[in-house]
């Protein structure tokens, strides 16, 4: 697995249609372990993943990883909050990345199998993947992203509409990714996955990084009002 990080990110902003987005965002990243980017609805978590991912265009500023430019092995993937599900089979899906990247197609059946046990889905490997429930379709989409095992996964609040088992499944394959070297960068609303998870976390607020700080200090000594509001449940604008 070939590092990425640190990511450095310097004076970002993203516009769209005359509104600003993300406005002079600063931001660095490295080490290993789980970012987690938490804030009010519309405060820019997506557009910040989207961003890091080389999904939106900054205006201004910088977004520099310290990776190799000529090294070929996919180094990133990102997990939408609605999962895309291509028509074919839920072991097709799974093995799709690894198919575009000529890998043999044995092989790549093996380690779709692997991976589908280790979400949870090898009974419905060969259903049709539009069939199978909300949370199967988001584990689906974890294991392809996993499945070529990225530095750098990013994730854009992929327990949203997902009951409890389902998002305790999702979080237990992220805590084994981790572990297993993989960066995750998540963004979420709910501020206990937030506990549970994040070594790091990112709140951001009106399409500004309002703070950045490691998980134990964020939760227990927030630097800023806005942040202590938003841990109390309070609602910032």
């Amino acid at each position: 697995m070939v590092s990425l990080l640190p990511l450095d990110v310097r004076g970002a902003s993203v516009r769209k249609g005359g509104a600003v987005l993300l406005d002079n965002i600063d931001l660095t990243l490295s080490g290993g372990g789980a970012t987690i980017v938490i804030g009010p609805n519309g405060s820019g978590k997506t557009t910040l993943l989207r961003l890091l991912h080389g999904l939106e265009r900054a205006r201004g500023g910088t977004v520099t990883w310290s990776c190799d430019p000529t090294l070929a092995q996919p180094a990133q993937a990102f997990v939408f909050q609605t999962p895309i599900i291509l028509r074919r089979s839920v072991l097709e899906n799974v093995i799709y990345p690894l198919t575009t990247r000529g890998v043999a197609r044995k092989a790549a059946l093996e380690r779709g199998q692997v991976w589908l046990d280790k979400v949870g889905l090898a009974d419905t490997a060969d259903m049709r993947a539009t069939r199978i429930s909300g949370g199967e379709k988001q584990k689906l989409a974890l294991a392809r992203a996993l499945i070529t095992e990225p530095s750098v996964v990013f994730l854009d609040e992929p327990c949203s509409s997902l009951d409890g088992a389902a998002t305790k499944d999702i979080e237990a394959t992220l805590k084994a990714a981790v572990s297993g070297g993989t960066r995750v960068i998540m963004s979420t609303h709910d501020l206990g996955q937030a506990r549970r998870l994040a070594n790091e976390v990112v709140l951001m607020v009106k399409g500004r990084i309002l703070e950045h700080n490691a998980a134990a200090d964020f939760f227990r000594t927030p630097e800023t009002p806005e942040c202590a509001a938003f841990l109390k449940g309070d609602i910032i604008a």
